[in-house]
């Protein structure tokens, strides 16, 4: 499989951490000791998952040399839904007037972007799909709560496209060699540690400390065993994209992959986390810096619990 564009969307208001001094009483050291945020990106009054999904999929099906219409699969990954009927895959396929396509929606909280991948590999290897849209959004500021001192501060908005075709459709495009995502919710704080249920308040993250100490195992394991299966090392990966959650799980995940010297990729300290989007948008931020040949490493951890790790060669 190879991604032929990569794309992301950023809303233009930003929202610095001074803002919680008054809103929830943690100051901008608190939070940038705990999470290195330093601002977020927060979409407007009349943007939403759709929307902001919809502006990502325009930049990246720019950038490829087929039309819209030849796409025969698009899938949608969120956990923050504009809509859980007409679903954020249908959205951007009535947008772009996608006719015959195979449209789904999934989510699996923040690993939900690697889970669409796999689907669009099963769909490739039965013949069903040729040329794919994947699509990641998150509205984490509709859901969450500015004053929750324990979680309200991390969440940012934004959303990120990639554009894959089972066959080469242009010369700039990044192979998927390998991909592999893990269930982990039979772990024993996985149903409790962080939810989103109607009427319950939105975001909440009762389980911090269980949520950091298991998306560094299973991200540091994920990226270890995809590694091994195809007869690599972490001295052959030119960078990693972890997960943008928290730049303290990032820096513990690249220290203990024995990465650095600029190796690990984030962009959490000015977007926060945005969730499913984040190492989307992350890719698409770092599309022009990876040179030919270039191993890249995503690996991504999810609240329920979930893992997952992606192999790429520019």
């Amino acid at each position: 499989m190879y991604i032929n564009a990569a794309s992301h969307y950023l809303p233009a208001t930003a929202i610095h951490n001074d803002r919680y001094q008054c809103l929830s009483g943690v100051s901008d050291d608190w939070i940038r000791k705990r999470s290195g945020i330093r601002s977020r990106a927060r979409a407007c009054c009349h943007e939403n998952t759709n929307t902001m999904a919809v502006e990502a999929c325009k930049h990246a099906i720019a950038r490829v040399p087929y039309p819209a219409k030849d796409i025969d699969l698009v899938v949608g990954a969120t956990y923050t839904p504009f809509d859980t009927i007409a679903t954020l895959a249908h959205a951007v396929q009535h947008f772009f007037d996608i006719p015959r396509a195979r449209v789904i929606s999934i989510s699996s909280a923040c690993s939900s972007f690697l889970n669409a991948i796999e689907v669009v590999e099963g769909y490739f290897a039965t013949g069903k799909a040729h040329k794919a849209l994947v699509v990641a959004s998150e509205h984490n500021s509709a859901y969450s709560d500015d004053t929750d001192a324990q979680c309200g501060h991390l969440w940012g908005d934004g959303a990120g496209a990639v554009l894959i075709s089972k066959e080469k459709a242009t010369g700039n495009y990044i192979q998927i060699l390998d991909i592999n995502t893990t269930g982990l919710g039979h772990l024993g704080k996985a149903m409790d540690a962080i939810h989103l249920q109607p009427g319950n308040g939105g975001l909440k993250m009762p389980a911090g400390r269980d949520i950091f100490v298991n998306a560094v195992r299973y991200m540091v394991a994920e990226v270890k065993e995809i590694l091994k299966k195809n007869h690599y090392t972490t001295e052959d990966i030119a960078y990693l994209i972890p997960h943008q959650a928290n730049l303290r799980i990032i820096a513990q995940v690249g220290e203990m992959l024995g990465l650095c010297n600029g190796r690990v990729i984030t962009n959490v300290e000015d977007t926060g986390n945005t969730g499913c989007a984040s190492t989307m948008i992350a890719l698409s931020q770092s599309w022009d810096k990876f040179r030919k040949d270039e191993l890249i490493a995503v690996t991504v951890f999810g609240g329920g619990y979930s893992s997952g790790a992606m192999l790429l060669r520019k």
